[in-house]
């Protein structure tokens, strides 16, 4: 139930900042305002521009990618040399959710085709700003990885890490890309939205692998238990 109502609130504000950037609502206005904020800030604190470029560089498709295949590799064989049924749904569940991702902000980006930050114009070669392609791909990337990592963590620390460090790390690179002026707000925020729905399915997935690793163990216990008849 729970998974169901973020995957319809995911989609349901990934929705309604289309149709706002679409239409040129009041969030518009308000996200040019914000991303003013961000640039005066950044303006003051040149010394973080630095940094912030690198964070933006792990949206990049040969750095983000690249982790989430490690981790498909990993889980994919953990989960099979375990015996575990249904090892290959959660990995297989985060390689599609990820190559759903370029499909949707490409679809999106050419029908909305907004303009770069802080214009009004869009960009003469076609290319559209809305959705971000850096936030989508990072926080999926990041996101899932963890995700499907997490219950093969083998210590306290590691599991603190994956659970609240990657949170950390994708919001970090979305404030990054509207910082350096990439992105308005509301490009960042509804990829945020995207990556909640999948990041939904890919949890789902990784919840009836889990049911029925625990059904397997629990008919294993039972039938090691009975006594001949």
């Amino acid at each position: 139930m729970l998974l169901s109502t973020l995957a319809l609130l995911g989609v349901a504000g990934f929705a309604v900042l289309t149709w706002q950037v679409t239409a040129g609502g009041a969030p518009v206005r308000r996200d040019g305002r914000v991303l003013h904020w961000f640039l005066r800030t950044a303006a003051a604190h040149p010394g973080f521009g630095t940094f912030a470029h690198y964070l933006c560089k792990l949206g990049n498709i040969q750095v983000a990618v690249p982790v989430l295949l490690a981790a498909v590799v990993v889980t994919a064989w953990a989960g099979r040399a375990a015996g575990r049924p249904l090892w290959w749904l959660p990995p297989g569940a985060a390689a599609l959710a990820m190559t759903l991702v370029p499909v949707v902000v490409t679809v999106v980006k050419d029908a909305v085709h907004r303009p770069p930050p802080g214009s009004a114009v869009p960009d003469p070669s076609g290319y559209g700003y809305f959705p971000s392609g850096h936030t989508a791909t990072s926080a999926m990337a990041f996101g899932t990885a963890a995700l499907i990592l997490l219950p093969w963590a083998g210590g306290r620390a590691a599991r603190l890490v994956l659970a609240a460090g990657t949170p950390v790390l994708v919001l970090a690179v979305g404030f990054a890309l509207v910082w350096c002026d990439y992105h308005w707000p509301a490009d960042v925020l509804a990829s945020w939205c995207m990556t909640v729905t999948l990041l939904s399915g890919v949890a789902a997935a990784q919840a009836v692998a889990r049911a029925a690793a625990v059904r397997a163990a629990a008919a294993g216990i039972s039938c090691s238990s009975g006594s001949p008849g």
